[in-house]
């Protein structure tokens, strides 16, 4: 029994030195260094740049508060995670902090104190952001008005409100890391990888993750559900979602730049994205985006015909409702009308085998962002108080059935369990 015992403890205790070594990869001396000096016009601008391209200030904004002041809750699987102060405040923000303090945090996902943060923050992906990048967020942060804002403590439960399930998480799953180039690809597509990869967290939403809210590849970008959001944010691998290698150059940036396209627009959190963040950057950046977007290898899956068939009264029903509610914007044979409301028929988007980003539009509307390339944009208004849960999986299957798509019918159960999460 003694000899079990022993055994036991000693696998115990590799196992938490094994986590704790795995938790200090990449983890530098933090040494003492004098006040920094005042940052330079040029590097507050560069860092105002950046800022933008990783929509920081989407995720560190309350809802009618001060610019990056924090408390903007942040809904998970695990309970509800708030946004930290970024001015420079010395009481509630970063006005202690140095440039190695920030580094570290975006690199290795350690705040002041050197506590494990939650990858809420998307430091799997900030981990790739240079250093010279870093230092200009920095700056321009450090240039802001402070403002007093007091963190507000997470609320998550236990055990993943503990530093030690964290540690754990980091060690199955989070590596520090640095862009490194692919000298085989050009300076473009380089810059493209840089950004997609890296600042602009593209794979935050675009990933599929498992029950830990992990992915075994965190650069993936094959499309899966944004938790707490009821959003799917489609791949960019798959040429029926939202891959793009067979677009033009010009209607891929465009897309970023304006939020829609010949081929396509963007909504739901996309569009807070375009509206926030890449409506603002450099057109050679937009361009080395699309780029790299459209280099990426797309898998071919063959569209396999539904195993479910909707019953001849759900399809009358939804065939009444389309004419009733849709065709006016969107035609009879669901045509669209070109520059304002999408065509239905053969939209990808339309024929996804996810269907949570169609009852959100049907529930809740939907329009494009407001962006200097299209400054009143069309959208669709919401349905919620006017169509059942019935009604819309009738004419969601009616348009997922009909001018050749040829998707999978959606349930009422389906509908009404999305309108419970929503509160719609």
């Amino acid at each position: 029994m003694k000899r079990v015992f022993a055994a036991t403890l000693l696998g115990a205790l590799i196992l938490v030195g094994l986590v704790w070594f795995l938790n200090l990869r990449g983890e530098g001396e933090m040494r003492q260094t004098p006040p920094p000096a005042p940052p330079t016009s040029d590097s507050v601008a560069r860092g105002a740049y950046l800022a933008r391209a990783g929509n920081c200030m989407t995720c560190h904004t309350e809802r009618g508060g001060p610019p990056f002041a924090g408390g903007r809750a942040i809904e998970t699987p695990f309970g509800t995670v708030y946004a930290s102060n970024l001015t420079p405040d010395k009481a509630s923000g970063i006005g202690n902090w140095s440039a190695d303090h920030f580094w570290r945090a975006l690199h290795n996902g350690r705040g002041k104190d050197g506590r494990l943060l939650y990858p809420a923050f998307p430091y799997p992906n900030y981990t790739l952001v240079t250093r010279q990048d870093s230092d200009a967020i920095f700056d321009y942060l450090r240039s802001l008005p402070p403002v007093q804002r007091p963190n507000t403590e997470h609320r998550l439960r236990w055990p993943y409100s503990t530093q030690a399930a964290l540690a754990v998480w980091r060690a199955l799953y989070f590596t520090p890391g640095a862009h490194e180039e692919d000298r085989k690809q050009s300076a473009e597509w380089n810059r493209g990888a840089y950004l997609v990869r890296g600042l602009g967290h593209c794979s935050a939403c675009h990933i599929s993750r498992n029950l830990l809210g992990a992915s075994s590849d965190m650069m993936d970008l094959s499309g899966g559900l944004i938790p707490m959001q009821n959003w799917y944010a489609p791949s960019l691998t798959s040429p029926t979602e939202a891959g793009v290698a067979d677009w033009e150059l010009p209607q891929i940036v465009h897309l970023l730049q304006t939020g829609v396209a010949p081929r396509s627009a963007v909504l739901g959190p996309m569009a807070e994205v375009v509206f926030r963040s890449t409506q603002y950057l450099e057109p050679a950046d937009l361009r080395a985006m699309a780029v790299y977007l459209k280099a990426l290898p797309q898998s071919h899956q063959k569209q396999e015909a539904p195993s479910q068939v909707m019953s001849a009264r759900m399809a009358e029903r939804g065939a009444k409702l389309y004419d009733q509610h849709c065709a006016q914007c969107h035609g009879d044979k669901g045509e669209g009308v070109a520059g304002a409301y999408p065509p239905l028929a053969g939209n990808r988007a339309v024929n996804l085998p996810v269907t949570a980003n169609l009852v959100q539009v049907v529930l809740n509307g939907g329009f494009p962002p407001a962006t200097g390339g299209n400054p009143r944009p069309f959208g669709m208004p919401p349905f919620a108080t006017v169509l059942s849960d019935a009604d819309v999986a009738a004419v969601i299957s009616h348009i997922r059935s009909s001018w050749g798509n040829r998707a999978a019918p959606v349930s009422e159960f389906s509908v009404s369990q999305q309108r419970d999460s929503t509160g719609s």
